[in-house]
């Protein structure tokens, strides 16, 4: 089944975001566990969906606005670079180009003869110092709202997955482990995601998004155990 085009667009945003609400629920789920075991009084099923859900809406926010304001900046450098590099002499543009050709293995000779085509495309030439000399990002794809919105919108969606077994049972006596593995299966989710849209090996795809991630996880477990041994 093919992935649509909307998830390519926003892939970085949604894996971002994914794999951080993922980790961000699991670490209440896993601190309230921590408590539990250490036999920390007054810690119930009620304060890990309270604790859950505003930490889950609070970091979602947070995470879309990040991303907003990184775009936005990264697109405001990029704009007031451009204005700066049209600006210059022309044959200063040349002169970035041919040394942007040398650098990359280009004898001279061919390396001028290059920038001085290229430079005959204003736009193209600015884009390509810009991006290769000056190391400055070009923006591509959604404006910064709607990667913003992606964002929060992946981070909410999978960091529900942790906590939704304490909706379901919250009193059941499994509900910890069976938030474990709805974690699991998360990552596993959001690892199948990544291959599907990006053709990596499968592999590669998600067994990196799940071992990371399972890292993260019992990590997040045992800085749970120890904060409740304070307790």
């Amino acid at each position: 089944m093919p992935v649509p085009d909307l998830v390519r667009t926003f892939l970085r945003q949604i894996t971002y975001g994914g794999n951080d609400g993922i980790i961000t629920t699991f670490a209440i789920v896993a601190g309230f566990a921590g408590a539990e075991a250490q036999g920390v009084a007054g810690i119930g099923t009620v304060a890990v969906l309270v604790f859950g859900m505003a930490n889950l809406v609070a970091d979602g926010v947070s995470m879309g606005l990040g991303e907003y304001l990184s775009s936005r900046s990264m697109t405001a450098l990029h704009e007031t670079r451009t204005r700066r590099a049209r600006r210059r002499d022309p044959e200063a543009l040349v002169a970035d180009l041919t040394e942007t050709f040398i650098n990359e293995g280009v004898a001279p000779g061919p390396a001028r003869v290059a920038a001085d085509a290229l430079a005959t495309e204003p736009r193209l030439a600015t884009e390509f110092a810009l991006r290769h000399r000056y190391a400055t990002e070009i923006p591509t794809g959604a404006p910064a709202l709607l990667r913003g919105g992606a964002t929060f919108l992946s981070f909410v969606a999978f960091g529900l997955i942790p906590i939704l077994p304490f909706f379901v049972a919250p009193e059941g006596r499994h509900t910890f482990q069976v938030s474990v593995a709805a974690t699991v299966v998360a990552l596993l989710l959001l690892g199948i995601l990544r291959w599907r849209a990006t053709g990596e090996p499968p592999g590669r795809a998600i067994g990196e998004t799940l071992i990371l991630g399972l890292l993260c996880a019992a990590l997040a477990f045992g800085a749970g155990n120890v904060m409740a041994g304070f307790g």
